[in-house]
């Protein structure tokens, strides 16, 4: 009988604590706490894939390349993202195969380019939302946006920002691969930063200027698999209700009833928390288990000894 399958997203922020100073050698120590708890799930008798975001990142790349761009070509955000794509994903496969051998165990681990699939007429493309890149004065701003056709807007009080699309995802390109390294019994990482994004055209397969969420890419890959567990690793433990206020309280489990009744009720930060709950819902509603936890406790969320999860309204 196949060992059970958790696909465990993290989020690039737990890969970074300070974007103006952490260099790529500095995030290679914080990724060793990460494959410590990975290691740990796929100890406990999981088969696991790894997804990442790469929020901070992309934006440190976008930032070298605009600074660069009097030199060199700028560069497109579907070749940013498979940059981060392979240099995250070394990080993740090399921390990895680190954890096994000190652990004794005979396990693989493989970091895979993932191209996913977006419709060419998602609205999204007319309405970017995603900021990237680094901060600029308005001024900056409005020049680049009448030169390179950007759009820009004010992004948290510390600037102005270029905006970008984040269409839904469809497919992965790379699923029969990924599913084949999976029954090998490998560790994969892939999905990085949600994927690069690519549209049909043609019959061919085309990047487009876009970043996906990481966490719906998870659902679609989770899916794809047949994977009994999806688990979004967060900075905190447990989802909490009345956030940040003197009525602030933990909660262990909630139905999708419970969370999508949570979601309307605001008791989620558009930025932050709600978009992790409704990838949740959306997946425990086609099957599976959905949890929130933090990265030091990963295998004990799946375990249900922490983290929050979220169940049928059946169960």
């Amino acid at each position: 009988m196949p060992r059970k399958l958790a696909v465990v997203a993290i989020g690039g922020n737990a890969l970074i604590q300070d974007p103006a100073r952490m260099s790529v050698h500095d995030q290679a120590e914080l990724m060793k706490e990460i494959c410590a708890s990975v290691a740990a799930i796929v100890r406990s008798g999981w088969r696991v894939v790894v997804t990442h975001g790469n929020g901070p990142q992309v934006g440190m790349v976008m930032r070298r390349s605009e600074l660069a761009a009097v030199e060199v070509p700028a560069l497109s955000l579907d070749y940013a993202g498979a940059d981060l794509q392979g240099g995250i994903g070394y990080m993740f496969a090399r921390g990895l195969r680190n954890e096994f051998d000190r652990l004794g165990m005979l396990t693989d681990a493989a970091a895979l380019i993932t191209q996913v699939v977006v419709d060419a007429g998602d609205p999204a493309f007319a309405h970017p939302t995603k900021p990237v890149g680094s901060w600029m004065e308005e001024r900056e701003a409005r020049r680049l946006a009448g030169e390179l056709g950007w759009t820009v807007a004010e992004d948290s009080g510390r600037g102005w920002r270029r905006l970008v699309p984040s269409p839904e995802p469809r497919s992965i390109v790379e699923l029969p691969s990924i599913r084949r390294l999976v029954e090998a019994e490998t560790v994969v990482v892939a999905c990085g930063g949600g994927g690069v994004p690519v549209v049909r055209r043609g019959g061919e397969l085309e990047g487009v200027e876009a970043v996906i969420d990481k966490d719906f890419s998870s659902v679609v890959l989770a899916r794809g698999l047949g994977a009994d567990a999806l688990v979004l690793a967060t900075g905190v433990d447990r989802v909490a209700f009345d956030f940040n206020t003197p009525r602030q309280r933990f909660v262990d489990r909630l139905t999708v009833g419970e969370a999508r009744r949570a979601c309307e009720e605001g008791q989620f930060a558009a930025g932050s928390m709600l978009p992790k709950i409704r990838a949740l819902i959306d997946f425990v509603e086609g099957g599976g288990t959905g949890v929130v936890a933090g990265v030091s406790n990963l295998a004990h969320s799946l375990n249900g000894r922490t983290g929050t999860r979220i169940v049928p309204d059946a169960a």
